[in-house]
């Protein structure tokens, strides 16, 4: 493995790094879309069969837009960096200590805020944390792209397939969780591992202790407001979560809108078009009409070969295999609706796919949006990922994580 020079980078610049013009991934959305909208106009793909697919997903874009313009404001607040720097205050400069919070901070954001929130919200804001406390940023960055991904299989809101898997095999938030807890468990276990040999211990980040920052305050009665207002609406969205049921968007939806209503009052200056995700819904928008195109000229016969028809234990490790495999090549969300589409199994063996295509996509820089996002931040804030290192240590990962959690939902079938 790389020496210690690999964990280090230039320091990380603020949010207006982040500022810029369309980016080529902007064009890609918008080509997979424009590319989904001649399948149909070609008939590729049936109108009839392309407007299912965009009902089926109507209410999971209302949640996906409502939940990141929620996460967008929340994070104007300070919400998220209060907790960054108030977690960093806890753990008084000893590594371990912030390893174990960073855990579990980006382990519950991702779990019910969705992992595009973690991709979106949390990296930048762990990569500043590095600045104050003088951590070399690439720790906390791997440690947002990896769990934005393996943490992300306990509720039904932490990715966009398992709302998709939920509603397939009839499952709401509890009896969900129910099913998951234990392959989630392992996952963030596993996880947490990788991350400790390759990027946390002391060869890896050059110090003993780190700088113990100053907590971030609200300035005046302004800034108070917004912090409550924003972080309240997110409480109420989380405690939601177990009674909406299939209503998650509405849930979603009324939860932003008592954080837009806050910025309203106080900040209007806040409530700009880019507060809106259309990037992440033009995508999915896309993909929702190019897989299925490609699913019915050969894409599916694929998958139905690399899953099986076999329900027992080997087989359910071998969906999860497919998964994992698939989404590192092609991106996830199409391995995984092009796999739901064949995936006639049972229940163990879709849900074993879609551990596959959350767990697994770690290995390269396209095998999710998350995963695409988060290096796009290392990108613009300067923090180097060397991806050789970033290669090797993801397959182990995608390998150990997606074994130990699909055994995990044996054990809880």
């Amino acid at each position: 493995m790389p020496d210690k020079q690999d964990s280090g980078s230039r320091p990380a610049r603020g949010d207006s790094a982040g500022r810029r013009r369309p980016s080529v991934l902007d064009t890609v959305r918008i080509g997979l879309l424009v590319l989904g909208l001649l399948c149909v106009a070609t008939g590729l793909l049936p109108r009839a069969e392309a407007a299912d697919n965009m009902r089926r997903i109507a209410p999971l874009l209302l949640f996906l837009g409502s939940v990141i313009v929620l996460a967008n404001l929340a994070r104007r607040a300070k919400v998220f960096d209060v907790i960054a720097h108030r977690l960093a205050i806890i753990a008084g400069g000893n590594y371990a200590g912030l390893f174990l919070l960073c855990v579990l901070f980006a382990s519950v954001t991702t779990t019910v805020l969705n992992l595009d929130t973690t991709a979106v919200l949390l990296t930048p804001v762990m990569i500043a944390l590095a600045v104050p406390a003088r951590i070399p940023p690439l720790p906390l960055a791997m440690t947002t792209l990896w769990l934005a991904n393996t943490a992300s299989l306990l509720l039904p809101v932490s990715n966009l397939t398992n709302l998709l898997a939920a509603d397939r095999v009839a499952l709401d938030a509890t009896g969900f969780a129910a099913r998951m807890w234990l392959p989630q468990l392992l996952s963030i276990a596993v996880t947490m591992v990788c991350l400790w040999c390759w990027y946390w211990r002391r060869s890896q980040r050059g110090a003993e202790r780190y700088v113990v920052p100053e907590p971030i305050r609200p300035a005046d009665a302004r800034e108070r407001v917004l912090l409550y207002a924003s972080g309240g609406a997110c409480v109420l969205f989380v405690l939601a979560i177990p009674f909406v049921g299939d209503r998650i968007g509405i849930a979603a939806t009324v939860a932003a809108a008592i954080a837009v209503l806050a910025f309203a009052v106080c900040d209007r200056s806040a409530l700009r078009p880019a507060l809106f995700p259309w990037q992440l819904l033009v995508f999915v928008s896309g993909l929702f009409l190019v897989v299925p195109t490609l699913s019915r000229y050969g894409l599916s016969t694929l998958m139905d070969t690399l899953i099986g028809q076999d329900t027992s234990g080997p087989g359910v490790f071998r969906a999860a295999g497919a998964g994992a495999a698939l989404s590192n090549i092609v991106n996830n969300l199409p391995a995984y609706t092009a796999g739901e589409a064949v995936a006639h199994g049972g229940r163990n063996q879709l849900l074993a796919l879609l551990i596959g295509t959350n767990v697994g996509p770690v290995v390269t820089p396209w095998a999710s949006l998350a995963t695409l996002l988060c290096l796009e931040f290392c990108r613009t804030h300067q923090v180097r990922v060397p991806m050789r290192r970033f290669v090797l240590t993801g397959l182990v990962l995608a390998v150990a994580a997606t074994a130990a959690a699909t055994a995990g939902l044996l054990l809880t079938g």
